[in-house]
């Protein structure tokens, strides 16, 4: 039997803290939301290793380090509304949830939106909502944002979902470079201006119906 609660510890000890995250109220978050909850069904004796774990449908969540680099990257504040995109059964959008005041989960597969809405319902997550929809057209209905998380590998980042992003706003996402490599990118909005960074290195399982010919150019 797999001690759950010993597990987040060790992720946290030996993933997060190790790679330099640094914010407590990350970290928290990390050692309070229960990973095994919003895996597929047989995987939760695997769902705190460092590495991308299945939740159905060719769909998987992200691994823990990769996740918590790009969350830190966004610098969240508690009064701002974050977009994820791609949320799958919610654990991205959980963790956000412990660091900005609204979470607007998008996903557009029906099966895994019902079972993040079923999760967030279960361990109390009320300030995040599931909303479905195509991922790379983003949910402008609630935007502005001042986060967009993509939870997922993508061959660029489309202009609707920069589009979509507040003055001030950040978009971290991780872009394919090519086959099995990719890096994350922070995108920014200031002054009307939008300009990009790389972050590092990372390569997770891909998202699906991205298309490059459609995207911001970096």
């Amino acid at each position: 039997m797999v001690d759950f609660t010993e597990a987040r510890q060790n992720m946290v000890d030996c993933q997060l803290r190790t790679n330099k995250i640094v914010n407590d109220t990350l970290i928290n978050a990390f050692l309070t939301v229960p990973r095994e909850r919003f895996v597929e069904r047989g995987q939760e004796s695997i769902a705190y290793t460092d590495k991308d774990v299945s939740v159905g449908g060719g769909r998987h969540l992200i691994a823990p380090m990769v996740l918590a680099q790009l969350i830190q990257s966004l610098k969240a504040l508690p009064d701002e509304v974050a977009l994820d995109v791609g949320c799958a059964t919610g654990y991205s959008s959980a963790i956000l949830a412990h660091l900005v005041m609204t979470v607007v989960a998008l996903e557009n597969e029906n099966g895994l939106a019902l079972r993040a809405n079923d999760n967030f319902t279960n361990l109390a997550v009320d300030n995040a909502v599931v909303v479905e929809g195509k991922l790379s057209d983003g949910y402008a209905t609630q935007g502005p944002y001042d986060i967009i998380c993509v939870s997922g590998s993508i061959s660029a980042i489309p202009a609707r979902l920069i589009d979509q992003l507040s003055e001030g706003g950040r978009l971290g996402a991780i872009v394919e470079c090519s086959p099995g490599l990719g890096k994350a990118v922070l995108v920014t909005k200031k002054d009307g201006t939008v300009s990009e960074r790389v972050l590092f290195d990372a390569t997770v399982c891909s998202l699906p119906g991205f298309e490059a010919e459609k995207s911001f150019i970096f």
